[in-house]
């Protein structure tokens, strides 16, 4: 069976070679005589390959020295717990609504402390980024969190809110390493790893030293920060085989260019979709133009009937996962680092096949 073009939201595509190398490795890693799957996480070799993941991925994103980059378990949304139980200090932050995820995380964080919601794009189905007064912004929180890429929704925050002495704490989980980011503008990044980072199971924190250390006694030891620190991801057994994955996708970014390289091409294939969808007569995009997202489309018909034979014949022409996340409908193409600019282009083909025998 040929492998189809891949437009998961995540678990996502991931790149051939990646997956070729995997293979390659799967039953023996290098002279270990035994798979990364089966070997101790205090082993040598899993302590090397954990290192020179974290090594990569510093490299990649310039992370400055002054960070710490934690492998740890639970998904982004484990996260939505953490940040609060570690950096409340005063017990106030200030939160931005742009998404189901970012709607998540304000949730969560109500749980501990006040929440102080300084914008929202609920209102309208969460389809644009919302203007934000700096009035509402509370000088005295202990951190401002938003959403910078929104996957559902398909939003992204093109300009960082200035919070000035005010750590900015994000979710960047479907947008991390898509394009350039400054580290040093951000306290604290997490992100999930099943989107661009490698597959599900790890999730990447990276947070600046001076935020660790002041965790709320409530707060669970292994939701401790300073406990994954202290350790070096180390503390339990880590999510080994999702971390080795990692690293390959870290090397083979970092062969292609890095960063810089991949947000060009990431570039190209946004705008190739965005270009067809803004003259399609079917077709309509549902993100505000000054905030779509560059890795995830979202679009609709307008017709629910037509959505669904769009998604049905576009698996059959091997484009699958176009189907929109439940709570909204239509469609969405996540176009990730791993989806190549020709699945784009096979895409865009079908679409304008699809709307010569389907026009309105």
């Amino acid at each position: 069976m040929e492998r189809v073009y891949n437009f998961s939201a995540g678990p996502a595509a991931m790149p051939e070679v990646v997956l070729a190398k995997a293979q390659k490795e799967m039953l023996c890693y290098g002279d270990a005589g035994m798979s990364v799957m089966e070997m101790s996480h205090r082993s040598k070799a899993f302590v090397e390959i954990c290192s020179e993941a974290e090594a990569l991925i510093r490299s990649l994103m310039n992370i400055p020295a002054n960070y710490k980059v934690l492998f740890l378990q639970g998904g982004a949304s484990s996260q939505f717990s953490m940040v609060p139980l570690n950096l409340f200090k005063t017990g106030k932050a200030d939160y931005v609504k742009t998404g189901s995820f970012a709607k998540k995380a304000t949730q969560e964080a109500q749980r501990y402390g006040k929440v102080n919601v300084v914008a929202s794009s609920e209102d309208k189905e969460y389809s644009y980024i919302p203007e934000m007064d700096k009035s509402k912004f509370d000088k005295d929180a202990d951190y401002f969190h938003f959403t910078i890429n929104n996957t559902v929704e398909g939003t992204h925050f093109n300009t960082l809110p200035d919070t000035g002495s005010v750590p900015l704490v994000t979710d960047m989980s479907s947008s991390i390493l898509s394009q350039v980011y400054d580290v040093s503008k951000f306290g604290l990044i997490y992100a999930g790893a099943q989107k661009n980072l490698g597959p599900a199971g790890v999730t990447l924190v990276i947070i600046r030293d001076d935020l660790i250390g002041h965790a709320m006694d409530i707060t669970p030891l292994m939701f401790n920060y300073k406990t994954h620190a202290d350790k070096g991801s180390m503390y339990n057994t880590p999510p080994t085989y999702s971390i080795y994955i990692a690293k390959l996708m870290f090397e083979w970014l970092k062969n292609l260019g890095g960063v810089p390289a991949i947000e060009k091409i990431n570039k190209k294939k946004s705008s190739l979709l965005y270009n067809f969808l803004d003259q399609s007569k079917v077709f309509k995009g549902t993100a505000a133009v000054k905030d779509r997202s560059m890795t995830n489309v979202t679009f609709v018909t307008g017709d629910k009937e037509l959505d669904e034979k769009f998604v049905k014949e576009a698996a059959a022409e091997g484009l699958t996962n176009l189907k929109g996340h439940r709570s909204v409908g239509g469609m969405r193409v996540s176009i990730y680092n791993a989806v190549p600019l020709e699945a784009v282009t096979k895409l865009v083909d079908f679409m304008k096949r699809f709307e010569i025998n389907n026009k309105k």
